[in-house]
């Protein structure tokens, strides 16, 4: 059985982990409202609008619970039942993987190289995703991604443009002289876990 000091714990780091990924996930809806083949206040209009949609259901959000208060216990126990999920211990990493902190810049740069290939850059939840399909970090975010990356000294682009869509991400040229061994590296399946 759990203590309530435990429970406790629990239900405070998933509510902030649960607020933390909602407001990182709103801020980057606004800012993908901005467009790039424009200049000026017409480029901003598009997250403009997306900024007032948020502000406009917000207050509806808000005049609704103001006419029935009893729904404030529906939306308390739905962000309960979200932070105790948001709130569980991460699964053990495997075995043979390395520890956050010794992770060496060398093999994370190989990586990097390697995801970008030819193209300008790579962006974030591209690389966050190829390490969740070969089991490395499940429980990271993007912005656990980025503030190591930015940790051992990797740049990160807040905008970075690829097909479009510009987001957090790495440019080619932020990584410096690719290493003379990035032509005979193995392939991003066999790639050193970051």
């Amino acid at each position: 059985m759990k203590t309530p000091a435990k429970v406790l714990d629990r239900l405070r780091a998933g509510s902030s982990i649960a607020y933390r990924t909602r407001a990182d996930a709103a801020a980057a809806w606004v800012a993908r409202g901005r467009r790039e083949d424009l200049d000026g206040w017409q480029a901003a209009l598009g997250s403009a609008v997306r900024l007032a949609l948020l502000l406009a259901a917000g207050y509806g959000a808000f005049r609704v619970c103001r006419a029935w208060p009893g729904l404030l216990w529906a939306v308390a126990g739905c962000w309960l039942l979200l932070a105790w999920r948001a709130g569980a211990p991460a699964a053990p990493e495997p075995a043979d993987e390395e520890p956050l902190a010794d992770d060496p810049a060398d093999a994370i740069r190989a990586l990097l190289w390697q995801l970008i290939g030819d193209a300008p850059g790579v962006h974030l939840r591209d690389v966050l995703a190829h390490l969740h399909e070969h089991g490395h970090h499940p429980s990271w975010t993007v912005a656990d991604l980025r503030r190591h990356l930015e940790r051992h000294g990797i740049p990160v682009d807040p905008k970075l443009k690829l097909s479009g869509t510009p987001t957090r991400g790495v440019r080619r040229d932020a990584l410096g002289t690719p290493p003379p061994a990035v032509d005979r590296a193995p392939s991003p399946a066999t790639s050193p876990a970051v």
